[in-house]
Parts: structure tokens; C-alpha cells; sequence
């Protein structure tokens, strides 16, 4: 019986490096907020609701320095209004090809929020109390290059906007560690 060779799947590119800034803040009633941006309608993740963040760039000294230009460069956060509570658990995107590190930072948020326009439409601070099961939602989804449609997990946010993908994955792990009150924030 002549064995005939196994036809190999086409492997996966290398993962690009990215790394985010989890910013978040106490307002003045007290009350914990996130802060994410809305990005541009344009590119892979236009119109999505994100972290501040983006690429690694070839001068950045680690991921927590991409994240801490990122957020200078997006969103005027300086590096010395940041301070880092945590290294996040890295996580990969399904269909982007990136590996993103993540950092939780409380910041001393900015009196008004200046963005860079070409990428950002908007900075939202969000509630950590309204990320809840009432705001929480799933529902199938086609999404390019998908195969077919998958259950998508979200939060509801005011405005009508809808945290989802990796930004999603990020708060799903964090929020009850936010809500445990396991950094001085």
C-alpha cells in the first residue's frame, strides 16, 4: 500500500507585537471609570471601541513603552500622568494577527481630552458599574474572514456602542478584580 504525504495547512504568519494602556481613573463623585476611544471608520478596526495603544514600533524599549506612546500619541496621556498597577495577561487577536500586552494604569486624567483626529473619533469614560449583566449581550456575528458566524460577547456602553473583541476579552478579566478592589485606585 503506497502511503501518499498529508497535505499541511498553510501555517500562520508571525503575530505582530502591540501593546495597550489600560487607563482608569476615580471621577470626582468617587466613582471607578475606564477610559477607551472610539477608533476611526477605517481600517481593520475602524469604529471599534479599544484602549489606547497600538504597534511596536522598532525603538520602543518594551511593550510597556508602546503603550505608554501609544497613549501620549492618541490621546495626550504623558507617560508621568500614568501610574502602572499591572501587567495584564497577554492576549492574541482572532482575525488581526496581533499579540497585545496589556498594562492597567490609573491615571490623573487630563481636565479636557485631546486626541489625534486621523485614528481617534472619541474618548469615552465609562462606568465600571454599568458593565454589567444588564449591559452584557451575545449574538451571532459574520465578521471578514470568518468562515462562517460565531456567538460575539459584549458590553452594552452609553451611546449605543458595543465593547466587543479583544478590549471585551480584556475587560471580561479584569472587571472583577476591579470590582474586588485589588489595586488602590
Amino acid at each position: 500500500m503506497e502511503l501518499k504525504p498529508i497535505r499541511q495547512a498553510a501555517p500562520n504568519p508571525p503575530l505582530r507585537d502591540a501593546a495597550v494602556l489600560v487607563p482608569v481613573f476615580r471621577d470626582a463623585a468617587g466613582e471607578l471609570r475606564l477610559v477607551l476611544v472610539r477608533r476611526g471608520n477605517f481600517g481593520v478596526h475602524g469604529g471599534q471601541l479599544a484602549f489606547p495603544g497600538g504597534k511596536a514600533d522598532p525603538t520602543d524599549a518594551s511593550p510597556l513603552h508602546t503603550a505608554l506612546r501609544e497613549a501620549e500619541e492618541e490621546v495626550s496621556l504623558r507617560p508621568e500622568q500614568v501610574t502602572v498597577l499591572a501587567t495584564l495577561p497577554v492576549l492574541t487577536t482572532f482575525t488581526t494577527g496581533f499579540r497585545v500586552a496589556p498594562f492597567l494604569g490609573r491615571i490623573n486624567r487630563p481636565t479636557t481630552w485631546h486626541w489625534q483626529t486621523a485614528e481617534i473619533d472619541e474618548v469615552l469614560e465609562v462606568p465600571v458599574r454599568e458593565l454589567t449583566a444588564e449591559n452584557h449581550a451575545t449574538e451571532m456575528r459574520q465578521l471578514p474572514g470568518w468562515p462562517q458566524p460565531a456567538e460575539v460577547s459584549f458590553y452594552r456602553v452609553a451611546g449605543g456602542h458595543q465593547l466587543w473583541g479583544l478590549s471585551y476579552r480584556i475587560v471580561r478579566g479584569l472587571l472583577p478584580r476591579l470590582q474586588a478592589g485589588e489595586w488602590e485606585i
